[in-house]
């Protein structure tokens, strides 16, 4: 049997379960916890503006720019962290994401329009690079390769309830208390969640590594790296744009609460497949499990451009999201694989900017085509469709050799 990234027999596996490991509980918790605020803080900007008199495209377009601040600014922090290690770098941005949520109720979007998106952009810029920590985090966490791809796998898989739980949890607070007071929590929980995560042993001893390659480009140096890239963003765009859809859905059938099952069936079909596709060996290599797993995300989006029911709608939606899981998972193997020394975390935030970046155009495009059902309902498999294109066509470039798997790792302290 082979390991995904060198061929080579894989480690004895543990048989112990995953979450009693030492740390692994704690940093998955903690992360979660602290980018709530990603699915958290645009419902709360919509409602706070909404609640101030302001219309919905005022809170539409600092939504839109909030997304986009963070897109920009997780690679930018990705290679902070690279250069000066987690604690410093990830304690600044959460202390300044955090602040200027706080600041925000008490600003007037419809009379103080600059000072608003200043602080919007300013809460997207710093928001912490949690996630592509935590990725940085598993090869310290887990030295046994079996053990860190499930763990991957169910870290992948738990995202998804950032987006299931947040907007419900702002919208309760925002009618019992106000839209100020759903800020306020939204900007606690990632206070909380961040400084779970840097005072546990892994973070506070994790440094980067002794040298540095891929230059100014650091891991867009690699040609393969940036292809990758460029297929995640399909993932994303067929994640905006199942979003959207589902919002029509629910418009058509006048049944609002098919708004949020839909996503909520795609975010538990992903966390089935993150346990799934953690619980077992996989042959071959990562460029080959890449492919069939794109593959296997594009055919499940298939039957969903059809405009199914709303009861058979949401029960084929959790289909992509089983393979979904997989195909990020595998991404990110990909990334620990080919991201030249010393950038392994800028190269995972890329990774995730990526995916946000498609969202955020599949979510606009799909806008657009709100009124066409047939083309809404296909988008999706459109975007599921141009990942697997890019990924056949670069399937030279994401060749993994001896040489250069796994190079992109850091330093592994002992930790304590």
């Amino acid at each position: 049997m082979l390991t995904p990234h060198t061929g080579r027999p894989p480690a004895r596996r543990g048989s112990r379960p995953l979450l009693t490991e030492r740390h692994v509980a704690r940093l998955l918790l903690g992360t979660l916890t602290g980018r709530l605020p990603n699915g958290m803080a645009p419902v709360a900007i919509l409602l706070l503006v909404t609640e101030q008199g302001g219309s919905l495209a005022t809170g539409g377009l600092l939504c839109a720019l909030y997304g986009l601040a963070s897109a920009i600014g997780q690679p930018v922090l990705g290679r902070m962290v690279d250069r000066r290690g987690q604690t410093g770098v990830t304690s600044a941005a959460v202390l300044i994401t955090t602040v200027c949520l706080l600041l925000l109720p008490y600003v007037d979007a419809g009379t103080q329009p600059t000072l608003a998106a200043t602080l919007v952009v300013g809460a997207g810029l710093s928001t912490p690079p949690l996630e592509a920590n935590l990725r940085a985090l598993w090869s310290t966490v887990l030295p046994d390769p079996e053990r860190r791809r499930a763990a991957l796998a169910l870290d992948t898989g738990a995202q998804g309830l950032i987006y299931v739980a947040g907007p419900p949890l702002v919208a309760t607070v925002s009618a019992l208390h106000g839209a100020g007071a759903a800020m306020a929590v939204t900007a606690a929980l990632g206070l909380v969640g961040a400084a779970m995560v840097l005072s546990s042993a892994p973070s506070r001893t994790w440094r980067p590594a002794a040298s540095r390659a891929g230059g100014f480009f650091g891991p867009l140096h690699h040609g393969g790296l940036r292809m990758l890239l460029l297929a995640v963003g399909g993932v994303g765009f067929a994640l905006g744009a199942m979003t959207v859809w589902a919002v029509a859905v629910a418009d058509r059938h006048d049944s609002p609460l098919l708004s949020g099952l839909i996503p909520a069936a795609l975010s538990t079909g992903s966390l089935i497949g993150g346990i799934l596709y953690g619980r077992r060996h996989w042959t071959g290599h990562l460029r080959g499990q890449l492919l069939t797993a794109a593959t296997l995300f594009t055919l499940a989006w298939v039957p969903l451009a059809a405009n199914p029911p709303p009861l058979a709608a949401t029960a084929l939606t959790a289909s992509p999201g089983v393979f979904l899981t997989a195909l990020i998972t595998i991404a990110f193997l990909m990334v620990d694989a080919l991201a030249p020394v010393g950038t392994t975390t800028e190269a995972y935030a890329w990774l995730i900017a990526a995916v946000g970046t498609g969202q955020a155009v599949g979510t606009s495009l799909a806008g657009l085509c709100a009124g066409q059902t047939a083309i809404g309902a296909a988008l999706p498999a459109v975007g599921a469709a141009f990942t697997l294109a890019v990924l056949v066509g670069a399937r030279q470039r994401l060749s993994i050799t001896g040489s250069t798997a796994g190079r992109g790792r850091h330093r592994r302290p002992r930790i304590a």
